[in-house]
């Protein structure tokens, strides 16, 4: 008999990339897992289950082909209309095959909303690009039958691998100012916890969209300026930046699918586990 450790075969794009790699090294272990790197990489040009793929250039039904996978997951990163044409590519391989895409998105496809948190059924609206190039290739996908698509969104990730705390250390390091936003009210999470919720989606079989942000806010300056005191003694120049004048959400909140208590995650949890590292 199958079991959900032997029957997947998962594929990610971006398995190289800060999220794409901590969600690779979370699932092997239980999957057959495969992945893609950009830039040229000895160590992953030895590993047979790693394939170079860069997203202007190569097509992904090569890929596609040659994994069969019954998992995509898309971590990629990169330009944003060579992204969009191979989401198309994976959408029509997703209708023609026994399939189910995992999409990282992020709260940004909310940014346009400034009031309130955000919870997976509201309408998606942005004002950034960045926001709107995730809004289109959710849009693109959740036009695909139900049972083929998650949909992840995700606030700002940490981490002692993130490039958010790897650039802190830089900063703090060069002594440069340090960008706060007082007014930005947000939630957060970790490439430790993102991937054991992953884990537990593809274990259950889960389909729909899922908020996996810290189950509290913060303030985006109270949050950094903690963070700095965990990674530093020394003291440290901030500079404020005000976008508006007013409190402004940037959050993405769980409500219609919440995960069980053990995979939630909250703001103070995040910073303990740089503690810990």
């Amino acid at each position: 008999m199958l079991t959900p450790e032997n029957k997947h075969r998962i594929l990610i794009f971006g398995a190289s990339g800060f999220l794409g790699n901590a969600l690779y090294k979370e699932l092997c272990s239980y999957f057959k897992t495969y992945g893609t790197y950009c830039k040229p990489n000895t160590a992953l040009e030895k590993n047979k289950h790693f394939f170079q793929y860069n997203v202007e250039e190569d097509d992904v039904f090569e890929i596609l082909e040659a994994v069969k996978p019954s998992i995509i997951i898309s971590a990629l990163r990169g330009d944003f209309h060579a992204q969009t044409i191979a989401h198309q590519h994976i959408a029509e391989y997703l209708m023609l095959n026994d399939c189910k895409i995992i999409f990282l998105s992020s709260a940004n496809v909310f940014d346009a909303y400034s009031k309130y948190p955000s919870y997976e059924e509201d309408k998606t609206l942005s004002e950034s690009i960045y926001g709107h190039f995730k809004i289109k290739i959710e849009n693109m996908l959740l036009r695909l039958p139900k049972r083929q698509v998650i949909i992840i969104r995700l606030p700002m990730v940490f981490g002692t691998q993130s490039p958010r705390v790897k650039e802190l250390k830089q900063q703090i390091h060069e002594k440069t100012a340090i960008e706060i936003f007082p007014n930005l009210i947000m939630n957060v999470t970790n490439d430790y916890k993102m991937t054991q919720q992953i884990h537990y989606l593809i274990n259950r079989n889960k389909t729909g969209t899922f908020h996996l942000g810290s189950t509290d806010l913060v303030h985006h300056d109270d949050f950094i300026k903690e963070m700095v005191g965990i990674l530093t003694m020394a003291s440290v120049q901030y500079k404020h930046v005000f976008t508006t004048n007013d409190d402004r959400y940037l959050a993405v909140m769980p409500k219609t699918n919440k995960l069980p208590k053990h995979l939630q995650i909250t703001s103070h949890e995040v910073l303990e586990e740089l503690q810990v590292k």
